[in-house]
């Protein structure tokens, strides 16, 4: 008895799709996925340190803000920031869009669901923990040792959005990340069957590219997060606990650095 899936193409003619065919399609739609965001960014992230090593001054006398204002004016702003953090997005949508081609939620897939909040609250407050004070730290030497561009978290002024909007950036950033970085990119790989070893360091050396225009201490320290984050991942098929772990890491530095008074900002060096 023939399979009912073989039907169509049997009534066609058409000849069913080689394994070939299926991981070059596989492999074309990655390098669409990435290139539409995280991919992207790593290209322009690399030329970025390219242009600040060339530029003349040392990266301990450069910097860069993660989040800057869009506009001057407050009210333009903030809907500049809003459209930014939507359409930033939008690659996640299509990454979950993708992984559901063959009927099977995607969110369950990757373990992007709120079936065990607490435990992945835990989990994720534990892993920003472990990841977090190491690379406050790695920060601070990658400083001292010139190798690592003066952050500022934000330089938006002080409105009543200001603490909202750092929170909703916080949130986008760690979705972009873990489902692109790990759960859509993991899971599309283990499709090619590459190695789980392979697919952890990929995973890990995809986070530390975007991070490049920081220096190369967070491009290090980014690729040590990525493989604790994609190892967790690929053990327990659950991405939630480091997008819990990524937004609370955020929110520590980016709301934190909103709510330093300025002398104390201009007493650590950081505005």
């Amino acid at each position: 008895m023939s399979d009912v899936h073989d039907a169509p193409a049997q009534a066609t003619g058409t000849p069913p799709v080689s394994e070939r065919a299926l991981r070059r399609r596989l492999t074309v739609e990655i390098w669409i996925v990435l290139g539409l965001s995280l991919g992207r960014s790593g290209v322009y992230a690399l030329v970025n340190i390219l242009d600040r090593m060339t530029a003349g001054p040392p990266l301990a006398d450069q910097s860069t803000t993660i989040n800057p204002p869009l506009n001057a004016r407050p009210w333009l702003d903030v809907i500049y920031q809003v459209l930014s953090i939507g359409f930033a997005l939008i690659p996640v949508a299509l990454a979950l869009y993708l992984l559901s081609a063959n009927g099977r939620s995607a969110t369950r897939r990757i373990g992007l669901t709120f079936a065990r909040p607490w435990r992945d609250l835990g989990v994720g407050v534990g892993l920003a923990a472990l990841i977090g004070v190491p690379g406050l730290g790695l920060y601070a030497i990658g400083r001292a040792v010139g190798i690592t561009v003066q952050v500022q978290p934000t330089t938006i002024d002080d409105h009543w959005w200001t603490i909202p909007l750092l929170v909703a950036l916080a949130l986008k950033n760690a979705l972009l990340e873990e489902v692109v970085a790990v759960g859509y990119l993991m899971e599309r790989l283990r499709d090619l069957r590459w190695s789980p070893p392979v697919i952890v360091v990929t995973s890990a050396l995809l986070r530390g590219s975007y991070h490049l225009y920081q220096g190369w201490g967070p491009f290090f320290g980014n690729v040590v997060m990525g493989l604790v984050f994609a190892e967790y991942y690929r053990r327990r098929r659950r991405v939630m606990p480091l997008v819990v772990a990524h937004t609370v890491m955020d929110l520590v530095v980016f709301v934190g650095y909103a709510l330093i008074p300025d002398d104390w900002i201009s007493t650590l060096g950081l505005d």
